[in-house]
């Protein structure tokens, strides 16, 4: 089923906007939850949680991409489950690693003027991803929404680990200065 077919389902309020979400969009929510979490259970109810929040916010919303829309939900619900357990263990540590990197070259969203500053350094950053190179966008994507290992993203792409960490670095850097030059506070 189309995109525009099961977002009308949902403004129609049909509970096989549900079904058809599952079907179609399942698998990638459910791998974005367990990168997050490491865990089935609490990725399968994410997921679960996840066409609860989509049902719920459509009407009034209408996203213009589902599957960006379906799992920027799952990946918010999943990150706030991992804050809600806060223990190292869960994900590998990866998660707690990737936010300590991103600390870095981004402000912390309590030093922010609210909406109106974090929807500007939304976009500030949505450019800068935008104008870099699709590999190296797409390993930065990889690693920092996603939350994918530095092994698997490696292997993903064929690249050398280090080759992998070093293009991270590099990347942050790049992003570091974007933001400070546009006048953001790091």
């Amino acid at each position: 089923m189309q995109d525009a077919q099961i977002i009308e389902l949902y403004w129609a309020r049909s509970e096989q906007a549900i079904v058809e979400s599952q079907k179609s969009y399942g698998n990638y929510c459910r791998s974005i939850a367990y990168r997050i979490l490491y865990d089935d259970g609490d990725a399968d109810e994410c997921v679960n949680d996840t066409w609860l929040k989509a049902w719920n916010a459509m009407p009034p919303k209408r996203p213009g991409r589902l599957a960006v829309f379906l799992g920027t939900i799952t990946r918010n619900l999943s990150i706030d489950r991992w804050k809600g357990k806060h223990t190292v263990k869960r994900g590998k540590g990866q998660m707690m690693l990737a936010l300590d990197e991103l600390a870095e070259c981004v402000p912390d969203g309590h030093n922010t003027e609210e909406a109106v500053e974090a929807a500007r350094l939304e976009r500030l950053i949505n450019d800068f991803l935008s104008a870099l190179p699709q590999r190296e966008r797409n390993v930065f994507l990889r690693r920092y929404w996603y939350v994918e290992e530095y092994s698997a993203i490696a292997q993903r792409y064929q690249m050398k680990l280090g080759t992998v960490k070093t293009t991270l670095f590099r990347t942050r850097e790049k992003l570091k200065k974007y933001l400070e030059k546009e006048g953001v506070t790091i």
